[in-house]
């Protein structure tokens, strides 16, 4: 039997959360992606198949900043840009969905950058 992978364990950990967790209009879903160099956040609805709102490390403002989009202040960066376009878009309160990731690192650091921007999970 061949060892599973880092990214195949947090595959499976994503699919078990996400057999529970879904994303309604009136409480979406905060879904977060990190690579080894960028990281990326979307606020889906997943009744409608819809994405509300992005922002990434790749977006011309935040690349501006932030040189290099692998850290902890880009993570950051991200999330306050994701918080600030859903509050403008009126969504107020999503659940958040880490991915598989742990809840730790850039992770925390995008969750608590939209929190700061307004959202509430």
């Amino acid at each position: 039997m061949a060892k599973l992978s880092r990214n195949d364990n947090r595959v499976a950990r994503h699919e078990r959360v996400r057999k529970q967790l879904s994303g309604t209009p009136e409480v979406p879903r905060l879904c977060v992606f990190r690579s080894s160099k960028n990281i990326y956040a979307q606020i889906i609805d997943d009744v409608n198949g819809k994405t509300l709102v992005a922002a990434s490390t790749l977006d011309k403002d935040i690349k501006a900043e932030c040189a290099y989009g692998g850290n902890k202040a880009a993570a950051k960066l991200v999330g306050e840009k994701v918080g600030k376009a859903a509050v403008e878009a009126g969504i107020k309160v999503v659940c958040f969905d880490r991915g598989g990731y742990l809840y730790h690192g850039r992770v925390q650091e995008l969750a608590d950058g939209a929190r700061s921007a307004g959202l509430e999970f």
